[in-house]
Parts: structure tokens; C-alpha cells; sequence
């Protein structure tokens, strides 16, 4: 299993004042709702992990290997050591512009929610900071100096607590969403397309939260 570490920060970092922003995004591919991003900035001026503290730090990786229990320890973990943003584009903003463009735009709320914590501008940013984003897509009118870093959660620690904030943020959502619709068991699949979740489309239809342009949900409207 690949453990991500502060190379790729180092490297690209290497004798600059700026700030590093990690960003990565969970719930793309659910039919049902927002896709969630999360930004992070490390705390402390350098990337070393302390050796007393590794165990902690191995959970800050790709938070699809690591389970629900995990995730949550390695979340609080992340909240510790680095400054956290996350946004959010729900299901209507997802119909409205597609799915990639609702998460470029959960991308830049994410990261403008981690400016404010540091009581920089969104503008502010764009001038002072280097972005790394998990993928191979660059943050489209967006001026700030930016490096997509394909599969970037396996490679980077910053990237992979960014995928944690975004990931942790969109399930516990998503069992709010539970109870308010619990004939969907979103609980269970957090949107995914499941067979559970299929079934419950078919006989219940969408509720407000599904995505109505994808696909099985526009089909279970006819």
C-alpha cells in the first residue's frame, strides 16, 4: 500500500515563502448528493513528521484504504496539524453546471475557507500561494500557481489530508441525509449507486438531494 510523504512539498517548495495548499475532493461519482472538497494547509513551517507520532501520520494517506473508523481518527489527526477548508456544491449546483465544474467550484470554496482561517483573501491567495490538486486537472480561472498531481493522495501528505477533510465532511452529510430521507439507506452507500440505492430509486423516485442528470436518476423520473 503506497504511503504518501512530504516529497513533492519539499521539492516544489524548496527555498519559497509560500504558502502550499493541498486540495482534493470526494463524492464525484455518487448519484446522489454534493461533492465535497477540502483544502489544507500544513501548521508548521517545515514537512517533517515527528517519528513519535508516525502512526498517526501513516493515516494521513488515500482515504479510500482506510476505514470509517480510521478516517475519523486520522480527520482529528489532520485538524491538528494543519489548517482545514472544505465546500461544498449540492446536487442542484451539480444539475446546473456538470460535475466537473461543480467541483472546481467546491475546489475554490474549499480553499477560500482555508484563506479566511488565515484571514488572507481569496485574492490574497491567488498571488501567495502554490496549490497541489489531486488528478490531472488544473482549477480552471483560477490565477494561482497550481500542480495537478495525478493520483495525488498516494504521493503527497498534504493531498491525502485534503482527501480526508473532503471525505469525512461529505459522509457525515450524508447521515444528516439519512435521517431526513431514510428510505434511500444513505447511510449505507452515501449516495453510490448500490444495488439497496437502486432498488429505493425504482420504488420511491428521487427525493431533493439526488443528482436528476445523471443517468439511473433520470431514468427512475419516467
Amino acid at each position: 500500500m503506497d504511503i504518501a510523504t512530504f516529497k513533492i512539498e519539499q521539492k516544489i517548495c524548496e527555498g519559497c515563502d509560500k504558502l502550499l495548499i493541498g486540495v482534493d475532493e470526494a463524492g464525484r461519482g455518487p448519484l446522489a448528493g454534493p461533492v465535497s472538497a477540502g483544502a489544507v494547509i500544513l501548521k508548521s513551517p517545515d514537512f517533517v513528521i515527528n517519528d513519535e507520532e508516525i502512526d498517526l501520520w501513516d493515516l494521513v494517506r488515500d482515504s479510500k484504504t482506510l476505514s470509517e473508523k480510521q478516517r475519523e481518527k486520522a480527520y482529528d489527526f489532520v485538524v491538528e496539524k494543519f489548517h482545514i477548508g472544505s465546500g461544498i456544491a449540492n446536487a442542484d449546483t451539480i444539475d446546473r453546471m456538470n460535475i466537473l465544474q461543480a467541483t472546481f467550484l467546491a475546489m475554490k470554496k474549499a480553499i477560500n475557507d482555508v484563506a479566511s482561517s488565515l484571514h488572507q483573501s481569496l485574492a490574497q491567495t491567488e498571488a501567495d500561494a502554490i496549490i497541489l490538486i489531486d488528478g490531472n486537472q488544473l482549477i480552471p480561472n483560477f490565477s494561482a500557481e497550481q500542480y495537478a498531481v495525478p493520483q495525488g493522495d498516494k504521493k503527497s501528505k498534504t493531498i491525502a489530508a485534503a482527501s480526508i477533510i473532503a471525505k469525512v465532511t461529505r459522509d457525515h452529510m450524508m447521515l444528516e441525509y439519512d435521517k431526513k430521507y431514510p428510505q434511500y439507506s444513505f447511510a449505507k452507500h452515501k449516495g453510490y449507486g448500490t444495488k439497496v440505492h437502486m432498488e429505493a430509486l425504482e420504488t420511491h423516485g428521487p427525493c431533493p438531494i439526488h443528482r436528476k442528470s445523471f443517468a439511473p436518476v433520470k431514468r427512475s423520473m419516467r
